[in-house]
């Protein structure tokens, strides 16, 4: 499942993690790579476990926590701290999966990805090129996001960054382990959530339908969660 999560982050806040990131210190993409990654990468990454990286994460990781569509969709168990990147003059990232398994340097923190997602830092009229591109058995699929949107999707898919032209394109990008491992329940328990949410907005909490199906929905939870 592909997911747009609108305004995950305010102009504020965009703004203002700009004024953070934009000063650097921006290093070669390739010190997060894995090494079928390192041969079709071509990007600057803020770099990791800097004081500004660490600031800007927290930002990120912070709104992430504030947004029930984000948590509804993604049922997170672990999230991997945020990172950023920035291309321009040519730069891309050809087609590529995302490792299966993200280790935090320097520490005991290992995840599962299930799931990747691009946080949009710079408005899509700042720069030509630079799409999103996921492949799934629906054919290509391109994301160029305003400005504080993000798009959540599948580690498993083959995607890759169109070369920006011009001007830069500046993300947030991390992977997520979910609570469910399987995209497709993932995906069910998700219009199931907001089916649910949908009744209840018209009908209110003690509704038999909305009582009935909200114990579906935890009860699937419950046989297809990890923990």
């Amino acid at each position: 499942m592909m997911l747009t999560i609108p305004e995950l982050l305010s102009r504020e806040e965009v703004r203002d993690l700009r004024s953070l990131i934009d000063p650097g210190p921006w290093v070669d993409g390739n010190e997060t790579s894995g090494h079928q990654s390192r041969l079709a990468k071509k990007n600057r990454q803020l770099q990791e476990g800097s004081d500004t990286a660490r600031k800007a994460s927290a930002i990120v990781a912070g709104a992430l926590n504030r947004s029930p569509l984000f948590i509804s969709a993604a049922l997170p168990l672990k999230v991997f701290p945020p990172l950023f990147n920035r291309y321009e003059g040519g730069e891309t990232f050809g087609a590529h999966v995302d490792n299966a398994i993200r280790r935090l340097g320097g520490t005991d923190f290992v995840i599962r990805s299930d799931l990747s997602c691009t946080v949009f830092l710079e408005e899509p009229d700042e720069y030509d090129g630079g799409a999103l591109v996921v492949e799934d058995l629906f054919g290509e699929h391109r994301v160029k996001l305003p400005a504080g949107h993000a798009v959540l999707y599948p580690a498993s898919s083959v995607h890759r960054v169109e070369p920006v032209t011009r001007g830069a394109r500046i993300a947030s990008f991390f992977w997520l382990q979910s609570m469910v491992r399987s995209d497709a329940e993932r995906e069910e328990l998700f219009r199931l959530d907001r089916a649910v949410q949908d009744l209840t907005a018209r009908h209110g909490g003690g509704d038999a339908t909305v009582i009935a199906l909200t114990a579906l929905y935890h009860n699937l939870l419950r046989r297809w969660a990890d923990s």
